[in-house]
Order: C-alpha cells, then structure tokens, then sequence
C-alpha cells in the first residue's frame, strides 16, 4: 500500500510539474508571439512617415490631383505605370528604354529602384538581354538608402495610385 501512495504522489508531483512547465511554455509563447508582431508592425510602412520623406523628393517631384511635372515627372500613379511614359515629360535614354522593355512600376521595383537609380536601370535592361541600351544615366541623382525610409515614402506615393 506504501508503494501505491509512493507511486501516486511522485505522479502527482509529475503531473503538476508538466502543468508548470506548460503554463510557462505558454506564456513564453504568447509573449514571443506578441514580441515578432510587435516587431514586425514597428517595421511596417508607414505613409505619414513616407509623407515627410517624400519632402525629400519634392526638391524634383510632386504628386497629388493636381500635380505637374517638375524636374522629375509627377509621381501621382506611378504604382502600375510604365517607366518613362509620364505625358509631358522628357526622360532620359535608359528609362524610356527599361519602360519600353517591359520596366512597370510596382512597390517592389520602387523598393530596388530608391537606393540607386542608375544601377538599378542598367540591371533592369542587362536582365532584360538589352546591355546595349543600359547607358548613360537616368536625371534622378537622389538616393534613398535606408530601408524603412523607402517603405514608408513607398506607402505615400501608393496612396496617390490606382487601385486595381
């Protein structure tokens, strides 16, 4: 008889040790979970952010219903537009030649686009099997190297583009 109490209360002890050790895992989960969300909307686009950094860009462009072209071409829907085709803008060579070769511009390609125009125009068209139009160089001299930056100037511009 001495055994099978034994035998329960070490059970017993288990059984409740494997319940404080679940109750753990659970909240550890819950709190991991919420600490990658929580990550992951700090790192999420942001176009009131975009609005300031699109400051930046308004040295060449503008955007909205009634903007005009600048230096640059006005961005107001760009997203789905093909490259170089802004009516009443002269664009350089290469960009006309990436529009002309299939470049249409998506948030994705405005991403790779921002941190260095001219290097991304000339892969475009190399990738495209057209090196021998991938010369001279876009007017758009600006960069945009940091990430977050682009993804929130990225959801401004987006806000002024058609949804399809």
């Amino acid at each position: 008889m001495y055994l099978n109490m034994h035998i329960y209360q070490t059970l017993f002890f288990v059984l409740r040790e494997i319940d404080v050790v679940a109750k753990s895992f659970k909240k550890f989960a819950i709190f991991a979970t919420f600490s990658v969300l929580s990550g992951g909307l700090a790192q999420a686009q942001d176009a009131a952010k975009g609005e300031m950094v699109f400051k930046q860009c308004m040295t060449c462009h503008r955007i909205g219903p009634d903007a005009k072209n600048a230096v640059g071409p006005a961005l107001t829907g760009i997203i789905g537009r093909q490259s170089g085709t802004a009516a009443g803008f002269a664009y350089s060579p290469i960009n006309k030649a990436a529009g002309e070769n299939g470049l249409v511009w998506s948030n994705e390609l405005i991403m790779a686009y921002l941190p260095d125009p001219n290097a991304f125009l000339k892969k475009f068209l190399t990738d495209k099997g057209k090196a021998d139009l991938a010369t001279g160089s876009t007017k758009m001299a600006f960069k945009l190297a940091d990430e977050q930056a682009r993804k929130d100037v990225i959801a401004y511009i987006d806000k002024f583009s058609e949804k399809k």
